[in-house]
């Protein structure tokens, strides 16, 4: 969006012009025109105007219905790129068999995804100065060779192995762009009655790839335990086979998106929709000095960051911890399956609700944020069975681990609007691609831990209610604002 993101001819017609001219107004008597105080005092004859500047109403921007296909596209991108992310994690049980996966080998499959983060700084950039098009273009290029990459069939194991952590890593670096464009794309398309509900199908449909993943990953390729529903036999050549048919499939809906993008995906609309749309932002280089010099927006981001770091970390890897449990891979697929699930439509409906309630967006996160950390307590006390006796029960795992899904990913989207209403006129990619950047360090953080501290897990479930304790605390300090929404409702000239 950038400092150029439209020229003053496209911004003047969203602002009503101010009445050319009012009812003149006469002196107190005894007073002259001559010596009248400020803007009301003129030469006989003449019109005057009022004292101070006029306060101005909007006009509606144009919306167009090709907004929906933009953030269609936009929304299957990301969801393809959750869906790659979390191949492995489902199905490492079955993995470990078929390429000789070690407990390395799967936490580093997962670990590419925070990793693909380092170099976000650039995609920011190009998301400023060259658009959405451009960026979307080359991500998703960079998911057609590393979801190829994957399909290599190569007989050498070990090169198998490096050429399947290439492509993990190729689509590792997709993720800064489609887990931070939502409030960009939103904001280039949508009136501000329509934003935080296309901000979160954008954000949110990348996690329902994710949660699709732990659906279709135990469903297609058997466990080596014999656990799969709908394919028999376990063999090692079996497990491979079902597992290079998800990677081949992966590969053809990552290309079809590509193509349809190619075809067409603009950066914005021939108008813009709203004047906080058209309205100029600050320049790369003095946005990052604004957010790193606002402490209001340091706080909510670590409070967004530490407890979505450390959940994504958690249930990429939800197989692997609930293994001590005794719970099969089915089941671990269809928890963590149903509780990004429940997260996206509880997400949505939130967002929609925001639409219409404005300047609740705190008040939101409070409620959602202490649903998330009494049902991370519950579920890491349930665990500790030689501690608290509570029932373990595929019955409590379930609802624990739903619930936090969705009170966690249903806090996505009010995050990012609320990011941007604080740090306005900072572009939005800006601002989201900041904040996701110290989510997925958090979630580095994690996953390098776990990868040396693999055999115990304890630490690690406790890691869940302490973040969202943690964020919960900086919620209630954070002091909120919507400049951004006073730029749409009243605007000043």
């Amino acid at each position: 969006m950038g400092s150029e993101w439209s020229s003053p001819e496209e911004r003047e017609p969203l602002l009503q012009p101010p009445p050319p001219t009012l009812p003149q107004q006469y002196p107190p008597h005894g007073q002259s025109r001559r010596t009248a105080v400020g803007p009301q005092a003129a030469p006989r004859g003449q019109v005057l105007r009022p004292v101070g500047p006029p306060r101005l109403s909007p006009v509606p921007g144009r919306v167009y219905g090709r907004r929906w296909l933009v953030l269609l596209l936009f929304s299957l991108l990301g969801f393809v790129q959750g869906l790659v992310w979390n191949t492995w994690g489902p199905i490492q049980n079955s993995a470990r068999q078929a390429f000789a996966f070690s407990s390395l080998d799967i936490a580093l499959l997962v670990f590419w995804g925070p990793i693909g983060f380092v170099p976000c700084f650039a995609f920011m950039w190009l998301m400023d100065k060259k658009g959405l098009r451009v960026t979307v273009l080359l991500i998703s290029s960079l998911m057609v060779v590393g979801a190829g990459l994957r399909c290599v069939p190569v007989s050498d194991q070990e090169t198998r192995k490096w050429l399947i952590h290439g492509g993990q890593l190729l689509n590792g670096l997709a993720g800064p762009t489609v887990t931070s464009a939502a409030p960009l794309l939103s904001t280039t398309w949508f009136s501000p009655d329509e934003r935080a509900t296309a901000t979160a199908i954008a954000s949110l449909i990348g996690y329902l790839g994710g949660a699709c993943a732990f659906l279709v990953g135990p469903l297609v390729v058997p466990g080596p335990n014999g656990t799969s529903t709908v394919l028999p036999g376990s063999s090692p050549e079996h497990i491979k086979d079902r597992i290079e048919a998800v990677l081949y499939a992966e590969f053809g809906i990552v290309a079809l998106i590509f193509s349809a993008a190619l075809a067409y995906f603009p950066s914005r609309p021939p108008f813009p929709p709203s004047v906080a749309a058209a309205s100029q932002r600050l320049s790369y280089r003095r946005s990052f000095c604004r957010l790193l010099s606002n402490p209001r927006f340091l706080l909510i981001a670590l409070a967004y960051a530490i407890p979505l770091g450390v959940f994504s970390g958690w249930s990429g890897v939800l197989d692997w911890i609930l293994t001590p449990t005794h719970i099969s891979q089915v089941d671990a697929g269809w928890i963590g399956f149903w509780s990004i699930v429940g997260g996206c439509v509880v997400g949505i409906a939130l967002a929609r609700f925001a639409d219409f309630i404005r300047g609740m967006l705190k008040l939101i996160l409070l409620l959602l944020l202490s649903g998330a950390t009494l049902s991370s307590i519950w579920f890491t006390l349930t665990c500790l069975t030689t501690v608290i006796h509570l029932p373990l029960t595929t019955a409590t795992l379930y609802a624990s681990c739903i619930l936090l899904g969705v009170f966690l990913n249903s806090s996505v989207p009010i995050f990012f609007e609320l990011f941007v209403e604080t740090v306005y006129p900072v572009p939005e990619g800006i601002t989201c691609g900041v904040v996701t950047f110290l989510s997925n360090m958090f979630m580095g953080i994690l996953l390098f831990f776990l990868t040396f501290y693999h055999d115990e897990f304890s630490w690690f479930n406790w890691c869940l209610p302490g973040s969202c304790l943690l964020s919960l605390l900086l919620i209630v300090c954070f002091r909120e604002s919507y400049d951004r929404l006073y730029l749409d409702v009243i605007v000043s000239v």
